[in-house]
């Protein structure tokens, strides 16, 4: 495994529904495998649709109170994702389904996962501390995640 360093913020008495990224023991495509996001460092190559792999800059890691979105298994697509997993609210999730026909009159989409909270399949949680993990690449990156397509943040 790579070794690299992680950045770690802490605001655990903001409440920011802009806040983007995944929760602890979400896992990421890599070269290696589907890894724990928690496991991910700097130099790691991941699994991108944009580019096939690309090389992980950096990992932030973020305290902060907020509202996550419960994604139900499977109501993103066959499988997607394919168990249940919790983003934070500002979190793109690259749709390419109905959903973005039916909202953007185009076959795929990028869009917060808040925009897409129907109160059954997609639902904001309880607010809490959580750490919210942002993976960082040389430009925005589509990358899978519990196999989910979501954007990653960019240098």
């Amino acid at each position: 495994m790579h070794t690299g360093t992680k950045t770690r913020d802490t605001a655990a008495n903001s409440e920011n529904p802009l806040i983007s990224g995944v929760c602890a023991g979400t896992t990421i495509m890599t070269l290696q495998g589907e890894m724990p996001v928690e496991l991910l460092t700097a130099g790691m190559r991941i699994i991108t649709r944009d580019s096939g792999m690309a090389v992980l800059r950096s990992v932030k890691m973020q305290t902060a109170r907020v509202a996550p979105i419960r994604i139900k298994a499977g109501s993103l697509g066959h499988t997607r994702p394919d168990r249940d997993m919790m983003v934070a609210p500002g979190t793109q999730i690259h749709i390419r389904d109905w959903r973005a026909e039916a909202l953007f009159g185009a076959p795929t989409a990028m869009i917060a996962a808040s925009r897409l909270v129907d109160g059954e399949f997609l639902a904001i949680q309880d607010s809490r501390n959580m750490t919210v993990y942002t993976l960082t690449f040389d430009r925005q990156q589509i990358l899978y995640a519990d196999g989910i397509e979501m954007a990653s943040a960019a240098v």
